[in-house]
């Protein structure tokens, strides 16, 4: 075991976007971090290398967060290479890219959201529960769409609002262990994957729905999460955050 002093944090899906963004940001507020991919191996290790350059401790584990096995195997490799586990970000999700109607939703992306989304939250949550230390903090993602209810996101904002449900109920479940369970619900953030496919009218438009006229960035949601897992959230406790600009 090469253990640390650190407090430890584990971000899924943490290869790239938001969870880049996310797992860097604690690791400048000095935790130690696993970077959790699915797939991207080697943005996994771009963001690893990030992180070690400014004097950080982190390592990649792939695990995909719909298997439990291998969320367990996730909890495990963090213990055995910095020796406790204090901080969980449920950052891991998937949307729709042609974002169907209820009625044009098919079974196969159906289940696979509610595989990640909802049984992927409910995987880590569920190890969580034991493996954390006393004072532990969880971040689940929900998402802003659940306030603006619009059209093709039906099957989405359900995954999201069962995230909402399992943060609030798990925050009065682990009563007597002094750890918090919040949710944040960004609004539309400029990562590659939201922007790639969309015409600059599109972009424009979303930009100007919020009263502040722009778009969220990693960075803005990665700070709401550090306010979340840091001392300055300490009295926030089964509550969902919209990070969005003020969209609804």
């Amino acid at each position: 075991m090469n253990s640390t002093n650190k407090q430890v944090a584990i971000v899924t899906g943490a290869s790239r976007g938001i969870g880049a963004a996310i797992a860097q940001r604690l690791a400048r507020d000095g935790y130690a971090v696993i970077v959790n991919y699915a797939g991207n191996a080697a943005e996994a290790r771009d963001v690893v290398g990030a992180i070690e350059a400014h004097g950080g401790d982190a390592l990649a584990v792939k695990a995909d967060v719909s298997d439990a096995g291998a969320v367990k195997a996730m909890f495990d490799s963090a213990v055995e290479r910095f020796g406790r586990v204090d901080v969980l970000v449920n950052n891991a999700g998937i949307m729709p890219p042609s974002l169907p109607s209820l009625a044009d939703t098919d079974d196969q992306t159906f289940d696979r959201l509610f595989a990640v989304n909802v049984k992927g939250t409910f995987n880590t949550l569920r190890e969580a529960a034991t493996r954390l230390e006393q004072g532990g903090r969880i971040v689940n993602f929900s998402t802003s769409v659940i306030g603006l209810g619009l059209p093709g996101y039906a099957v989405y904002g359900a995954t999201k609002g069962a995230v909402e449900v399992m943060s609030n109920i798990m925050a009065k479940e682990l009563r007597g262990k002094n750890i918090r369970v919040n949710a944040i619900a960004p609004g539309p953030t400029a990562t590659d994957l939201f922007l790639n496919g969309k015409s600059d009218e599109a972009i424009q438009r979303m930009s100007n729905m919020a009263p502040l006229e722009r778009l969220g960035t990693p960075a803005d949601i990665a700070a709401a999460v550090a306010f979340l897992a840091g001392p300055d959230g300490a009295w926030i406790n089964g509550q969902t955050l919209r990070a969005n600009g003020g969209l609804v």
